[in-house]
């Protein structure tokens, strides 16, 4: 295996005096505002106007004069709107202060760390681990092998390097403290009133990231189809379907060819391809262990299949069954507030759809039980060793749920697009925006809620772009047996982990974990996301091990 790829493009800043990343690119000297990497950051935009200046980082739909106006306004809205995209906006008024506003979806997160008494932020916390002793959090891997989507939440991966909360606004003052306070809250909106935003903020959300580049989309389920489609309208797409090789009909490939408009390419899935398979490619260092991980062969095998072809910019439909398939959750909603009607015509629907008995459903959404409806399937997994002392707070309600299962999903999928960045390609994931996740949660969640049509909301605010096949379409292809097989092609080195990083830092006791892995080769049904996430976290470990720390140096010496 080797390990071509290139240096880890992020950007931050920090209060003055602090030191700044070896060979990075100032845009402000005082306080300093950088980015770094071997290449330049596409998205970054800036705005000057009387002692006030502006820098936006990541795909944003902002218009300059919406640059211009955000010198002034509140936050980064437009008459009332949210502007579109993945974000952050820095801005510093003719106080000095420095104002960053965060991603209210958590897509592009940022972290900060105390140096030498003053505040040093940044969108990777690996970089800023540099400053802090570069140890990994032992309390946040706990927690993230007990449960990968929301592990503790005042703590990232690294030590001594903390998350600033999405859909917040940090204020760094010029003595070096720094204060969070939310600047986002969810909306209220009816479903009819809900449709045009939830369309303006996937359109927007797309442009913002096609406009100008080389473009390829996943071409599979009605999400990635559907970014696909909005993106043809801004320039040439190249559709990648992924199948089973030696399948060349049916499921998404059949689907796919019916897509007008697109350039389409289709990548078998080979028995290198298996989840777990040892890539060509090491696994690059990421901020946190990424979902993709485990498929790093196939993952990288498609990115390169259309860097090779000259996309610049990927797009996936990650995050559409997070935000237009939620599970059930506002059952306990319905119980709350004394529907009880509608409350067992759901649960019934679900049940039946699931083909599961209902009873669990009522009982759990008259207990109020919002844990056991969002994720029932949550339990300790045997091999976990220690207690994870800082765990998130289980939502409350069903919008509490979707926005936190949103920024789980779309944490992770940040360090997958910094596996993806390595490879020289931008991986874009429209369905992770703020704006998108506004338009959404607005709706009451019992109107979001339908076992009968597949997506309402998104079909009813995009469908009309998409063949009639895939807005009626109810499913997608599944590729579950894909990772028995791999456990099972992998068990040797799969098991040889088990006695690596983990178990050395005493988080885990490798007898369950090995046990858990001989019966998913046996193909016995299992929890996948305990195991993913033991799995992933180890290769993740072995991979932070063998990469080279940030360097800091001196604003006068950093700046190229």
């Amino acid at each position: 295996m080797n390990g071509w790829w290139l240096a880890m493009r992020w950007f931050g800043g920090s209060t003055p005096g602090r030191p700044v990343p070896a060979g990075s690119r100032l845009l402000w000297q005082d306080p300093p505002l950088w980015t770094a990497g071997d290449r330049p950051l596409r998205h970054v935009r800036t705005a000057e106007s009387n002692g006030r200046r502006l820098a936006v980082f990541g795909p944003c739909a902002a218009s300059s004069r919406d640059l211009d106006r955000a010198l002034y306004e509140p936050g980064p809205v437009r008459a009332g709107r949210m502007w579109a995209g993945a974000y952050a906006v820095v801005r510093q008024g003719e106080s000095g202060d420095v104002e960053i506003f965060t991603d209210p979806a958590s897509a592009l997160p940022l972290y900060t760390t105390r140096f030498q008494g003053g505040t040093v932020w940044g969108s990777s916390s690996r970089a800023l681990a540099a400053l802090s002793g570069g140890e990994i959090d032992t309390a946040w891997m706990a927690a993230f092998l007990l449960d990968r989507q929301s592990p503790a939440p005042q703590r990232s991966a690294w030590a001594g390097v903390a998350p600033v909360p999405a859909g917040a606004r940090l204020v760094l003052q010029a003595n070096g403290s720094a204060s969070a306070t939310p600047w986002w809250s969810p909306p209220h909106r009816s479903y009819g009133e809900a449709v045009p935003w939830v369309a303006e903020a996937l359109h927007e959300s797309v442009r913002a990231r096609v406009e100008g580049v080389q473009v390829s989309s996943d071409v599979a389920g009605i999400d990635s189809t559907t970014v696909a489609v909005l993106a043809a309208q801004h320039g040439q797409v190249l559709g990648l379907t992924a199948h089973p090789e030696g399948v060349t009909d049916g499921g998404d490939l059949t689907y796919a060819r019916q897509v007008p408009g697109l350039e389409l390419t289709e990548f078998p899935l080979r028995r290198t391809h298996l989840p777990f398979t040892p890539a060509d490619l090491e696994l690059p260092a990421t901020d946190e262990p990424a979902p993709s991980s485990g498929l790093w062969a196939a993952f990288s095998g498609q990115l390169l299949s259309v860097a090779d072809q000259g996309s610049v910019c990927h797009l996936t439909g990650d995050g559409g069954d997070n935000l237009f398939m939620a599970p059930p959750v506002h059952l306990a909603d319905l119980a709350r507030t004394g529907r009880w009607l509608r409350m067992g015509r759901d649960a019934l629907a679900w049940s039946q759809l699931r083909r599961e008995s209902p009873w669990p459903l009522v009982g759990a959404a008259l207990s109020g039980s919002v844990a056991r409806l969002h994720r029932p399937w949550m339990t300790r997994p045997e091999w976990l060793t220690v207690q994870a002392g800082e765990v998130a707070v289980s939502p409350d309600d069903s919008n509490a749920a979707l926005v936190a299962n949103l920024r789980g999903a779309a944490r992770g999928a940040a360090a997958d697009a910094q596996l993806a960045d390595a490879l020289g390609v931008e991986l874009a994931n429209p369905y992770f925006d703020g704006a998108l996740l506004d338009a959404v949660v607005s709706v009451p969640p019992e109107d979001r809620f339908s076992v009968r049509r597949y997506k309402p909301l998104l079909v009813d605010a995009v469908g009309s772009h998409l063949p009639a096949a895939h807005r009626t379409r109810t499913a997608k292809g599944v590729f579950a047996g894909d990772f028995h097989r791999g456990v099972r092609a992998n068990l040797t080195h799969l098991l040889a982990s088990t006695d690596g990083h983990l178990a050395a830092a005493g988080l885990i006791d490798p007898g369950p974990l090995r046990s858990a892995l001989h019966s998913v080769a046996l193909g016995a049904r299992s929890v996948w996301p305990p195991l993913l996430a033991a799995l992933v976290a180890e290769m993740w470990m072995a991979a932070i091990e063998s990469a080279a720390p940030v360097g800091w140096v001196p604003v006068a010496e950093g700046a190229r």
